[in-house]
């Protein structure tokens, strides 16, 4: 889905609202954008196009003296047209591969191992499942009941509920993922019933052994999409062979 209506100064300001609301869970006005950014125009042009941004369905105002929060549109629109891919930094590949060696080597459950970790990472409800084995295990729950969009109870009990059934969900999305691909919900997109408040980033895999497996991080709408897709890939690499974990005393040094 291509949506591209808005100029590239437009496409500055929707991604800098989306870092700053990412950081700050507050909704972002003018003010915050002349004061930390350089668009080389005066504020009362950012302000129109922050209302052009709403009334074209990628900003919202929550109240009228409130700044502005991206919508689901919004959020689409910059993970198509402006985020692009990102690889973990070779430091990040590295205490990503300590820590999932240090994990298996407690005989933890590969799936729990796996939840552990990207959880870890990414600070987000992490789930990792072997689909033949109908093996799944979640982590980071108490992560994200922490994060502000998710206070009222009648989310949490929404999610909690969703999680009994995550199996059955995950069954029907391998059967419609491609191989390889890693997908990414936005809000109501989410094919989860019951949580259209988060996001949700998923990708297939097939370990070593040829078991079909599959990877979840599910957030706040505001997650990190680029930092979170390229946790579940690198991961996605580990569990399938697709690499070589390269552990040396030296790599240790450096981490610890």
């Amino acid at each position: 889905m291509k949506i591209s209506i808005m100029n590239v100064r437009q496409e500055q300001i929707l991604s800098a609202i989306i870092e700053e609301y990412t950081q700050t869970a507050i909704p972002v006005g003018s003010s915050v954008l002349v004061e930390k950014y350089d668009f080389g125009v005066s504020s009362a042009t950012i302000r129109n196009d922050m209302a052009e941004l709403e009334e074209n369905g990628f900003l919202y105002q929550p109240h009228i003296s409130a700044g502005r929060i991206p919508t689901d549109k919004g959020y689409r629109f910059f993970v198509e047209e402006i985020m692009g891919d990102k690889e973990l930094s070779r430091i990040e590949q590295q205490k990503l591969q300590k820590e999932f060696l240090k994990l298996k080597a407690q005989n933890t459950r590969l799936t729990r191992t796996t939840a552990k970790l990207m959880s870890h990472l990414s600070g987000n409800l992490a789930i990792s499942g072997l689909i033949g084995k109908d093996e799944f295990a979640d982590f980071g729950m108490k992560e994200l009941m922490e994060q502000p969009e998710f206070r009222e109870m009648d989310d949490v009990c929404r999610l909690a509920e969703t999680l009994d059934y995550i199996d059955e969900t995950f069954d029907k999305l391998v059967a419609e993922l491609k191989e390889g691909e890693t997908k990414i919900y936005i809000g109501k997109e989410n094919p989860i019933n019951g949580i259209s408040n988060c996001s949700m980033i998923v990708s297939p895999y097939v370990t070593k052994g040829g078991e079909k497996g599959i990877l979840a991080l599910i957030g706040p709408k505001r997650m990190r999409y680029a930092k979170n897709k390229s946790i579940i890939e690198y991961v996605k690499k580990m569990l399938g062979g697709g690499m070589m974990i390269i552990f040396l005393p030296n790599i240790i040094r450096i981490l610890n």
